[in-house]
């Protein structure tokens, strides 16, 4: 047993965990359009932070609030692109929303202001959507 997990720690370095998150968290920031300050803030960072995260070569740690968050968000990404077509499914996380959640605003500013547990609350929204409840 005590092997095993010598093997998945070695599988999930937090590091490479770290560069994975980036990436695909870069690549939904760019689908979305999201401008820097949006990208940093959603993932509760600087916007110099930010910008040195989305480097191939980043070597800064991140908190485990922030790896939730970027989770998330790409749960979000991933579940708009089921629900939705496009041009929909790129837009609709930037596009003011009337729904209970929103009140008009974007789901972008709510995520920012409301943080991991707004972000969550997003993710849980659409999955309910997409599920039909």
């Amino acid at each position: 047993m005590e092997d095993d997990m010598h093997v998945a720690e070695k599988i999930r370095e937090p590091a490479q965990v770290n560069a994975v998150a980036l990436k695909a968290y870069a690549r939904v920031a760019d689908a979305w359009g999201l401008n820097l300050n949006e990208a940093a803030g959603l993932a509760d960072m600087t916007v110099s932070t930010w910008k040195r995260a989305k480097k191939p070569d980043f070597a800064g740690e991140l908190t485990k609030d922030q790896l939730l968050r970027l989770s998330a968000v790409i749960g979000i990404y991933k579940s708009l692109e089921l629900y939705f077509s496009e041009p929909l499914a790129r837009s609709w996380f930037t596009r003011p929303n009337t729904g209970p959640l929103f009140g008009g605003s974007r789901p972008v500013d709510i995520a920012i202001d409301g943080g991991l547990p707004q972000i969550l609350a997003v993710r849980t929204y659409l999955d309910a959507l997409r599920g039909g409840a």
